[in-house]
């Protein structure tokens, strides 16, 4: 599923970013260049960590950030090929990644309450493969690597189980205190991470919507040349 690190003398960023410049040579996109940039060397120096464990929650939120952040992209082709230079580069393997996040996806589309118990109480009755073993392994290693790729993930299986809840700030700070406390992580910081989360993608879409208004704005003043040179 992933690559085995060498344990001493493991990939440094420029090798990942060489990686990915080999495996992607154009140039990408002004608008979202700084947010691949970021997220292949967030992703990356969580990779190096000796105590990374590859898992799929942290495969879901790579994914959902990596759609998420790049909305829009143009080619469309492009985007899909750039999802899989930042994989091969991290080296994992991007169909490896797609299937398992979709995986999880999918149990809380249609197991949204027993996804929920799961995520507050791992070592409930509740099965729920691959989830159940997933977070029961969390919760029991006391070395878990926290990444907030893998808080991403977490925050979109509580946002497709529970979207009502999710809506709600004290309902969300809830569930976060719930699942922060089960897996150990510190809830004020599950918290931090998605007020940055959310921050982040409001300004990508504040960034495109004034790109938008100036290209608008460019072609109605060319529009508007013929008029007055005619006049």
């Amino acid at each position: 599923m992933i690559g085995v690190l060498p344990v001493h003398n493991p990939p440094t960023v420029s090798d990942t970013k060489r990686s990915f410049h080999h495996a992607f040579p154009k140039p990408a996109h002004p608008v979202y260049r700084r947010i691949i940039d970021e997220l292949l060397v967030e992703t990356h120096l969580v990779r190096v960590n000796q105590n990374f464990r590859y898992d799929p929650i942290f495969a879901l939120g790579l994914v959902t950030s990596f759609d998420r952040f790049t909305v829009g992209y143009r080619p469309e082709s492009d985007r899909s090929r750039i999802f899989s230079a930042l994989a091969s580069a991290l080296q994992f393997d991007p169909a490896s990644l797609r299937h398992d996040g979709e995986q999880l996806l999918s149990l809380a589309q249609h197991h949204p309450a027993q996804v929920t118990t799961l995520l507050t109480n791992p070592h409930s009755a509740v099965v729920l493969e691959p989830l159940s073993s997933c977070l029961r392994a969390i919760a029991d290693n006391p070395q878990f690597k926290y990444s907030r790729l893998f808080a991403v993930g977490i925050f979109t299986l509580l946002e497709t189980a529970e979207p009502k809840a999710w809506q709600e700030s004290d309902q969300r700070k809830s569930l976060l205190q719930g699942v922060g406390e089960v897996l150990k992580i510190s809830p004020e910081r599950l918290l931090r991470d998605l007020e940055l989360y959310q921050s982040s993608l409001d300004k990508l879409r504040q960034s495109k919507q004034l790109i938008a208004d100036l290209v608008e704005a460019e072609r109605k003043k060319r529009e508007k040349q013929p008029t007055l040179a005619s006049s």
